[in-house]
């Protein structure tokens, strides 16, 4: 964003002193330690710092303007934007430079692989398009507003990941963003404990379509029978993915081992390539190139594009050691839904000295035993040679799964995690840890590493 304060006051309800308005600030921050030359700074009243104690010396530091709000007293000399509410105000803001900008709008959500779909879809779009999506977990009611104020005015495509943790949250972003294409990845576990049921999570996930364009496209996961009944109601136009055979796109996975994984859509002869882990990584791929082709991009491109893809950290991600062989990250986050694709990206795999690190998955509420239970049974059969738990509610895994595999452990401690490990770990291994954000597995994968 690089505007005057004078378009802003076009664009805000909010009072700015004549002598202020050709001020020309560039980009925002909320943060006054980081604020950068022309910055809009942005002050919140948070419940343990008020942001508007720091306007003043962000100001010294260089911020072109600030927001104040009205109810806060004492506001300093200078280029300040006086408004009711600051969030309300972000968010106006944002949706009005959005249709300055005006480029297409894709907005992703779902339980698990938000994220990898991102960047996925950014990845099939940034060889014919000039795109930018939501920087790291910016994906709530101010990081989807400062995304989109961070978009360069010559963007042609802006991503949006939307996050939330109750219903009406995604309501609101939506409505914000205007998305001229909505995606669901997927209906998991996350958040049980707030909406109280998988089928209170697919509502409140399905608000992504609120705000869809009239001429919008939504793709959703055509697996999931939870979302059929509101998509039954839908005039947009849609696409469900999938394998199951009555999927407007039926996925079709020719091979899958340590290396990537090979498909096919819709009985095609044209066969995809993903370069990484997998296969629930398939259909958000799958996602990204229906998104692609929506926007007119060949096939040929996509595939050239999905040969450089690279994930965010922690997805699936391959680290290669000399002494503990390859170890998979994938603990960036975790759900039962999510830990059974990982498990079954585990079992897929060549190799035949496999172990398995679980941590607990949090935010499951009263049904985070049987959840975890659940879990245990599904590694029944899997070609996995030893488990390992860590944390009250994964125990509840390794209680079950023992049956299964006769080399399951509960670790206490990380540390106790470490040192098994260095002890028993090859050259010829594969260690794939997946946990919820808030077990820091990555910490056991550092030690190693």
């Amino acid at each position: 964003m690089n505007i005057n304060l004078r378009k802003i006051k076009e664009w805000v309800d909010c009072d700015i002193q004549d002598e202020y308005l050709d001020v020309v600030v560039q980009g925002t921050c909320i943060d006054s330690r980081k604020i950068a030359k022309s910055n809009l700074f942005i002050p919140f009243k948070g419940e343990n710092v008020d942001g508007h104690k720091f306007v003043r010396q962000t100001l010294d530091d260089g911020a072109g303007a600030s927001f104040w709000q009205k109810d806060v007293p004492n506001p300093p000399e200078g280029p300040i934007i006086f408004v009711d509410d600051t969030l309300a105000a972000l968010q106006s803001l944002a949706k009005a430079y959005l249709k300055y900008v005006n480029p297409k709008v894709v907005a992703i959500t779902g339980s698990n692989g938000k994220t990898t779909t991102k960047d996925m879809v950014e990845c099939v779009l940034n060889k014919s398009f000039k795109v930018k999506k939501t920087q790291g977990n910016y994906n709530n009611e101010i990081g989807c507003p400062l995304t989109i104020l961070d978009l360069d005015e010559d963007t042609e495509v802006s991503i949006l990941e939307m996050g939330m943790s109750g219903f009406g949250e995604i309501s609101e972003l939506t409505h914000l963003a205007e998305p001229d294409v909505a995606i669901i990845t997927n209906i998991g576990e996350s958040h049980m404990q707030d909406l109280g049921s998988r089928e209170g999570i697919a509502k409140a996930k399905f608000e992504i379509t609120e705000g869809l364009k009239d001429k919008g496209l939504f793709i959703y996961d055509g697996d999931e029978p939870l979302l059929k009944p509101f998509v039954s109601e839908m005039k947009h136009d849609k696409l469900s993915v999938g394998v199951a055979n009555d999927n407007d796109v039926i996925i079709k996975t020719n091979q899958s081992s340590s290396h990537g994984i090979n498909f096919q859509l819709n009985n095609s002869h044209f066969i995809y390539h993903l370069n990484i882990l997998g296969e629930h990584n398939v259909k958000n791929a799958t996602y990204a190139i229906q998104v692609a082709k929506h926007l007119g991009v060949t096939e040929d491109v996509i595939q050239s594009s999905l040969d450089d893809l690279v994930l965010t950290d922690m997805r699936m991600q391959r680290i290669e050691t000399e002494q503990y062989g390859l170890l998979i990250n994938d603990a960036y986050n975790a759900s039962p839904t999510s830990m059974k694709a990982a498990i079954d990206t585990l079992h897929n795999m060549e190799q035949t000295d496999k172990t398995l690190i679980l941590a607990d998955v949090l935010e499951l509420g009263e049904m985070s035993q049987e959840m975890h239970e659940q879990v245990g049974y599904y590694l029944e059969h899997k070609a996995i040679q030893t488990l390992i738990t860590y944390g009250e509610e994964a125990a509840h895994i390794s209680n079950i799964a023992k049956a299964y595999i006769p080399e399951t452990y509960h670790f206490e401690h990380k540390e106790e995690i470490t040192d098994y490990l260095k002890n028993q770990l090859n050259e010829d291994s594969i260690t794939l840890f997946k946990g919820s954000r808030g077990m820091s597995l990555e910490t056991i994968i550092n030690a190693l590493t």
